[in-house]
């Protein structure tokens, strides 16, 4: 069925995590993407990680519903090509570091000269100014840079700590999804194509801002400083594993103290307000522990539960695809990839009434359809033999 963004085209020029998955999302949605890839190799994410049959797990995860082109962008015959494909491309993506696209001549103020109506995507690490606009960077260096290890740091020895995910590229990529679905959403409204420029400084700081930075926003003399929401991440020792327990409001606080037989503790001053539990969080979790490790985490669950508090079993990577909740909302769906095999993925998290997104193709191999994307530009197989002879397309 077609998807909320049908008809309309990318060219995804990007690389790695950030870019692709952006492009991934609007695949899902319908959008149909081209991605452009330099010859020999391609995008390196292919071959990190576990993977089989020559594409990795996580090239697999960002660049499914898109067919792979690949062109030399170092030949002028090459970069003609794409620009023929952009004239009617209703998004145009790029990550290369600033200054790159000027040396290759495909820089924003020329493709859109070819295509006014083109929303032109550039995404840098740092930016396109400053002093480390021209550095290279992943995901960690970004992570570092926002304040996330801070943020992250043992609340009881501050040792710095990163999240062990690729997290700043893939709040970039949401943020770069959401915007480029605004831009065109713009266009249609009449205020014509445009440049988006994102830093993956920016999307992380803007992430990690509303609670990680409760403290650096009000720069008022008078405000005491308190500690952040962060503070109450922490899982909770049972007998047999761990179980995640976040009650906030009085009723879900006084439940928690019922569940862990503490009634006691619901006159107690120092829980007696949100604020007041805020502050003494080290010794409400001291109150509590002993009962809540006697239990097991089923009936840790079953108590909480019965109280209506927040709470959750701390799952295995083993076990989140079999948790009931996962399968009965359907979220991880199997499929079959002609090189890889057999797979497992999340589908589209979004469910659209009438335009639902999907897995609309497997994650391509490399240059799987560069003959039958330029054949589209009227090539014949001719040339393309030819240009595959000469290096410019593969």
């Amino acid at each position: 069925m077609a998807g909320p963004l049908e008809g309309y085209r990318i060219i995804d020029l990007t690389a790695f995590i950030a870019g692709p998955l952006a492009s991934m999302i609007l695949g899902d949605q319908g959008a149909q993407v081209i991605k452009i890839e330099p010859p020999g190799a391609g995008d390196v994410m292919r071959y990190m990680g576990t993977g089989r049959g020559g594409l990795s797990a996580l090239f697999a995860s960002c660049n499914r519903s898109k067919r792979s082109v690949v062109l030399n962008l170092r030949e002028a015959r090459g970069r003609e090509l794409l620009e023929q494909l952009t004239q009617d491309a209703d998004v145009f993506m790029q990550n290369f570091r600033p200054g790159v696209v000027e040396r290759l001549g495909i820089e924003e103020a020329h493709m859109r000269e070819l295509n006014p109506r083109l929303i032109y995507v550039s995404i840098s690490a740092f930016g396109h100014e400053g002093p480390y606009a021209k550095r290279p960077a992943f995901d960690h260096i970004i992570q570092a840079m926002a304040g996330i290890p801070a943020v992250q740091a043992d609340p009881e020895t501050g040792k710095l700590c990163f999240v062990r995910q690729a997290m700043c590229d893939k709040v970039t990529a949401y943020t770069a999804a959401q915007s480029i679905t605004a831009a065109l959403l713009a266009r249609e409204r009449g205020a014509g194509g445009q440049h988006l420029r994102l830093a993956m400084l920016d999307a992380a700081i803007a992430f990690m801002w509303p609670d990680g930075m409760t403290n650096h926003m009000i720069l008022e003399d008078d405000v005491p400083e308190q500690p952040s929401l962060t503070v109450a991440y922490r899982m909770n020792a049972t007998a047999d594993g761990h179980v995640a327990v976040a009650p906030i409001t009085d009723p879900q606080v006084h439940g928690l103290f019922r569940a862990a037989g503490r009634e006691d503790l619901i006159e107690d001053p120092r829980f007696a307000t949100v604020q007041a539990r805020f502050s003494n969080l080290r010794a409400l979790i001291e109150e509590v522990r002993p009962s809540l490790e006697g239990l097991s985490n089923d009936e840790l669950l079953e108590r909480l539960s019965a109280e209506d508090v927040p709470c959750g079993p701390v799952l295995s990577l083993d076990e989140v695809p079999t948790h009931p909740q996962v399968q009965a909302n359907e979220t991880l769906v199997e499929t079959q990839h002609p090189q890889m095999g057999r797979l497992r993925q999340p589908r589209p998290p979004v469910r659209f009434e009438a335009t639902p997104a999907e897995i609309r193709r497997p994650a391509p191999a490399l240059g799987a359809h560069t003959d039958e994307v330029l054949q589209t530009l009227g090539l014949s197989s001719a040339e393309l033999v030819d240009l595959r002879a000469k290096g410019i397309v593969g």
